[in-house]
This record gives structure tokens, C-alpha cells and sequence, in this order.
């Protein structure tokens, strides 16, 4: 975590369980504030329709190098070599969610700097992320299918190519394939990191809350309120906290990480059609934690993280790809923190599990599924989400959650 001190809690958590007094975990002091010299900009989003790139079509090179254009397969839609309005995040999305993208989605993107661009780039197509089927939220009109986000800092161009899989049961793509590049603007508080403390009431419902951890809340992040939809959706409880990575690079400064929330907000709301982002916490690569969803922290509110199981559960997303990168124990201690309070207010062990109900997705609607309190997404969706490295530390993050709730 950014700057560190002995944790306060020892004696606190000492006293429940003495095993805890040697846990050694550390809580996330106040960083340097460095406020932003440009003051607070608004962001937006350019939304770029994707045309067939096949065999008559050649994709484009780098504009100016004089490379070879290359020949796209037959069936491929993207966008030559383009110049945009300044962006850092982007997406594809296309019209039906329903509908699944067979196929490999790539992107470069120009660095506005140095004019440099990037090599290409995978983004995670798939609905894995999203709101439960027969909700209000899957429902809305303007919802739509999406990649994962990803970021890239600051960039004036863009060039992209979607390939269908040719072993694909259906190998057309899906309809209104278009690239979203997002400008998450500046807010006010940029570089002002210190762990804010979200409001929000909430009475543990047994006996082994554990420390409620530092957490920024979404005014300090720059969450712009008129984007989201109004009022909150709830559910029962919290039985699950979900681990994810939101698979979008580990090229980002901790200190960037108001702006990617900002991005990844954004691109929920503007591009997928979601009501709010769709995870309810957020960990950087420093191990600092984010508020997400709004409705209040400590509340059940019901996101849109892990198909067919957002009822009476959790999400929270570690900023990066854990794929074969370790999270470091920065994360893993925030996360732990987390689990250990969020559960505990729902009197939910860490170390333990339940027996869960699919609303659909990787187990039919109605499947009973014994989930462990502390899951990865894959647990309930067919993906690699939270990626290997991670999935591979929530064995170490159950048990030290457990212990912090003085079990």
C-alpha cells in the first residue's frame, strides 16, 4: 500500500483472536497529496463504428512508415490507423448482449507524447461482466455487449481489427461493432490519495466483523453522480465476495488510478448501458481501495460483476492482469481487509462456503452451486478472470480474512 503504518488494530484483533496479534498486516497510511495543476476537466466518449477489413479491404499500416498493409482474413471489421480526440481507455462494444464475439478482438493506440504506437493489444471479449439475466439493468434498451475496458494513457490515435474464430459454431461477429475511446478528464482531487473513510452505516450481524479498512470514496476518485442512474438497487445480503482483475494492463501508475476508475465508470455506463460501474470495490496495484457501485459501502448493493451471481454477493476488482503477474502482498493484505469486514457484517466467514443459486450463465438458472464466501469469478462464470496468480493467493487471502475476524 502507498505508505505504511503499524496497524492500530493489533490489539483489537489480539483480543478476539491471539493468533492475529502475529498476522503481519499492514494498513494504508495517507500519501503525499499532489494536487492537480489543471484543475478538474470533464471526460467523454468518442464512438467509432467498425467497417469490414477483409480481403478487399486492407487495414493500413502506420500512417507515414510506408509499411506493407496487411491483408485482414475474410469476415474481419476494425479501423485503419486512425486519428481521435485525446482518449486513455477504450472498449468494443455491439448491440445485443445476448450475443457472444467468437473471435479475437485487437487494438494499437498512439501515444500522444511521443506519437509512438503501442503494439497490438488483446482485449478479454466475453459477457462474463455483467448485469443478472431478468433484471431491470440486463433489460434496459440502451444495455449492450462489451469487452473488457483497457487502458492505454494518453493517446491521439487508434487502429483496430476484429477477427472471427473460422471454428466458431457461427463465425459472423455481432452486429454494431463500435470502439470506445473514453477521456476520463480530470478531478479535482487527482493525486490526493489519502484512504477516506465512504459513509454509510451498517451493524455487523454477528459476532466476527473484522477492521473496517480505509476506503476512497467516489467523490475523491471523481465520479461524475449525473452519469449513473438515480436511486439504488439492494439485495438480501452478502454470502459471496467475488475476486476479479479487470484485465485492462498493468501499464498505469497508482497514482493514475482515479482516472482509470473515472474510464472504466465511464465506459459501464455510456458504452455498456449498465446503470452504474459495474464492480462495488476497487483495489490498486498499491493495494489502496476504492468505493465502486454507489448505494453506501456497507450496504448489500447488488453490482454487475459476476453473471448470474450478483444477488447476495460482493465484487471487487483488482486494478491490472494477474494472469502471470503476482498481485504482491499490498493487494492481497487490501483485499483480505476487505473480505474480512465486508463478510463479517453479513456474519459470514471468510474460511467458509455456501451453497449458492445460479441465475444463469456457466450453471443453468435455478443450479445450486457450493461456492467458497471468498471466490474467484471463474467459480461461477466460464473465464480466467481473476487470472492465474491471483486465483492462486484466495487461499492465503480466506485465511487471513478469517483470522481478522478473530475466528
Amino acid at each position: 500500500m502507498r505508505s505504511f503504518l503499524v496497524s492500530p488494530l493489533a490489539s483489537a484483533i489480539g483480543a478476539a483472536c491471539a493468533a492475529a496479534v502475529a498476522l503481519p498486516l499492514l494498513l494504508p497510511g495517507s500519501a503525499v497529496a499532489r494536487p492537480t495543476e489543471a484543475g478538474a476537466r470533464a471526460g467523454g466518449t468518442q464512438s467509432l463504428a467498425l467497417q469490414p477489413l477483409d480481403f478487399e479491404t486492407r487495414s493500413g499500416g502506420d500512417p507515414g512508415d510506408g509499411s506493407p498493409e496487411p491483408v485482414e482474413p475474410l469476415g474481419t471489421r476494425g479501423l485503419p490507423a486512425t486519428d481521435t480526440d485525446p482518449f486513455s481507455l477504450l472498449g468494443v462494444v455491439w448491440d445485443d448482449p445476448s450475443d457472444e464475439l467468437n473471435g479475437t478482438v485487437q487494438v494499437r493506440a498512439r501515444d500522444a507524447g511521443t506519437g509512438d504506437w503501442s503494439d497490438w493489444l488483446d482485449l478479454e471479449p466475453g459477457a462474463d461482466h455483467a448485469p443478472d439475466p431478468g433484471t431491470a439493468e440486463a433489460g434496459a434498451d440502451r444495455v449492450r455487449g462489451g469487452t473488457a475496458p483497457r487502458w492505454v494513457g494518453a493517446s491521439d490515435g487508434v487502429h483496430v481489427r476484429v477477427e472471427p474464430r473460422e471454428d466458431a459454431p457461427d463465425a459472423e461477429l455481432p452486429e454494431g461493432l463500435s470502439v470506445e475511446l473514453i477521456d476520463p478528464g480530470v478531478g479535482e482531487a487527482d493525486g490526493e490519495l489519502a484512504g477516506e473513510v465512504a459513509p454509510g452505516g451498517g451493524a455487523a450481524a454477528g459476532d466476527h466483523e473484522g477492521p473496517r479498512p480505509p476506503i476512497v470514496i467516489r467523490s475523491k476518485w471523481g465520479a461524475d453522480e449525473s452519469l449513473r442512474e438515480s436511486g439504488f438497487v439492494y439485495t438480501d445480503s452478502v454470502k459471496t465476495a467475488f475476486v476479479h482483475h479487470t484485465a485492462g494492463g498493468n501499464n498505469y501508475a497508482c497514482s493514475e488510478a482515479p482516472s482509470l476508475l473515472r474510464g472504466i465508470y465511464r465506459y459501464h455506463v455510456e458504452s455498456q448501458g449498465w446503470r452504474d460501474v459495474g464492480y462495488n470495490f476497487f483495489v490498486d496495484k498499491c493495494g489502496t481501495i476504492y468505493e465502486g457501485r454507489a448505494g453506501g459501502v456497507a450496504l448489500p448493493v447488488q453490482g454487475a460483476h459476476t453473471y448470474g451471481f450478483n444477488h447476495n454477493s460482493m465484487g471487487v476488482a483488482v486494478l491490472g492482469t494477474y494472469s502471470s503477474t503476482d498481485p504482491g502482498r499490498d493487494v492481497r493484505d487490501a483485499l483480505s481487509l476487505l473480505t474480512a469486514w465486508k463478510l463479517g457484517l453479513h456474519d459470514r466467514d471468510p474460511a467458509a462456503s455456501a451453497n449458492r443459486t445460479s441465475g444463469g450463465g456457466k450453471y443453468p438458472a435455478g443450479t445450486t452451486v457450493k461456492l467458497n464466501n471468498i471466490s474467484g469469478h471463474r467459480d461461477g462464470y466460464a473465464t480466467e478472470c481473476p487470472g492465474d496468480a491471483l486465483y492462486d493467493d484466495l487461499p492465503v487471502i480466506r485465511d487471513t480474512a478469517h483470522r481478522l475476524q478473530g475466528r
